[in-house]
């Protein structure tokens, strides 16, 4: 039975529902992900938002905040699932090296029969323009191809990505160009969830305080889980609100954070920056480009491709193509002494030598016509047998066995 893509898949990636969903191989640490958010939400929602349901009077409003929770969280949730489950922008592998790219280096040359023959090699870099601006891509020996600009292979995932940005712990994929924006929004409404919650911890401690005339050490006494939300939520926003921070630089300079830890000394021209605006609009309002692998698609049977050829090769076959062209002739030869040898008298043998006459040369045509004009009996010639082909041979004489078979 034919096996689709994702059963023969060489990277490290994970598929589930049939080649429909592809993770990276950490998968895992996404369930430590869902654990950090959906445990606290729990807890607001139990602790802190039932609690304020009827805090806003009187048309009991409160239950708005309970709602916005949830709704919140599932949203957070699905931008989750879709950074983590698909594919973020994987290039295809190739079966074989890229022909039009072979070059042969005269400096590591090979020794193959006593000379010298170039190695067959392949550029490591080649240039290609973006923006008018020529850009260098490395040729990727795992992929067997050259990259596109901006294209990098993760070590984990063992793929090479478009627009690669980095390879995320937390939702175990690689952040590429089918899921940045999704990253992004996952990131970013995480900051603000942790901000809503943090706030209306805050604001329940201090209903808490208004209703029972107390200090806020007694508000939080009655509701300790809202202080741990609190101190949770204040850790989480160094984290999350952080790389909000920093991916909104990332994205209105238009660079990868591959690309800016990598190249942050060297000072390079912004090749792919189209100003602060147009950057914004490319990563949130352009099309999210299909994805360039089926993986439910059935794998096709590779064809069988013919060697390139070598001076190694070459030389062995021309080897080869002698010594089959010796014994060719050795049995011709053989086969010729065969045929004379069974003729019954010195008449067939003079008329089968003159009918290949066009085949020997004249002094040896002359040669074998003297010896058969001298003796025409049937008595012995004594002579010594030349082993050799009818078109090389310096001259043709019967030797005394044939001679005796007759």
């Amino acid at each position: 039975m034919a096996k689709r893509v994702y059963q023969t898949w060489k990277g490290s990636n994970k598929f589930f529902l049939g080649g429909r969903l592809i993770f990276g191989p950490d998968a895992w640490s996404l369930l430590v992900t869902l654990l950090l958010i959906i445990v606290p939400v729990t807890i607001f929602c139990v602790f802190v938002a039932w609690h304020l349901r009827h805090a806003f009077s009187p048309y009991n409003a409160g239950y708005a905040v309970l709602v916005a929770a949830i709704v919140f969280t599932i949203y957070v949730l699905v931008i989750l699932f879709l950074t983590s489950a698909r594919d973020p922008g994987i290039v295809p592998r190739n079966l074989h090296p890229p022909e039009e790219e072979f070059r042969y280096d005269t400096s590591a040359s090979v020794e193959v029969g006593g000379r010298q023959t170039p190695s067959l090699q392949f550029p490591r870099t080649k240039e290609v323009m973006v923006n008018g601006i020529p850009v260098k891509v490395k040729y990727c020996d795992t992929c067997m191809l050259y990259r596109p600009p901006r294209c990098s292979h993760c070590s984990i995932c063992d793929n090479c990505v478009e627009r690669f940005d980095h390879h995320c712990p937390w939702v175990g994929q690689c952040i590429g160009l089918r899921n940045y924006r999704y990253f992004f929004c996952f990131v970013s409404s995480s900051t603000l969830l942790c901000i809503y919650v943090f706030s209306m911890s805050a604001f329940y401690i201090k209903v808490l305080m208004d209703d029972h005339q107390g200090t806020v050490w007694k508000a939080m006494k009655e509701s300790p889980a809202s202080v741990i939300l609190m101190a949770y939520c204040f850790i989480s926003l160094w984290f999350v609100g952080g790389l909000t921070g920093f991916h909104l630089y990332l994205i209105g300079t238009n660079q990868t954070t591959y690309e800016n830890f990598r190249y942050r000394a060297d000072n390079r021209v912004g090749v792919y920056d189209l100003g602060c605006l147009n950057n914004f609009l490319e990563v949130f309002c352009t099309k999210v480009k299909p994805s360039r692998n089926n993986f439910r698609a059935f794998v096709q049977e590779e064809t069988q491709r013919p060697p390139f050829p070598t001076t190694r090769g070459t030389e062995v076959e021309d080897l080869g193509d002698a010594r089959r062209a010796k014994i060719e002739d050795d049995l011709e030869i053989g086969g010729d002494l065969l045929k004379i040898s069974q003729r019954h008298n010195i008449e067939d043998i003079d008329s089968d030598i003159r009918s290949r006459g066009s085949d020997v040369p004249h002094h040896n045509s002359s040669e074998a016509d003297s010896v058969l004009g001298s003796d025409c009996g049937p008595h012995t010639v004594q002579s010594n047998t030349r082993h050799s082909s009818w078109g090389r041979s310096e001259g043709w004489e019967i030797a005394p066995e044939i001679l005796g078979m007759n």
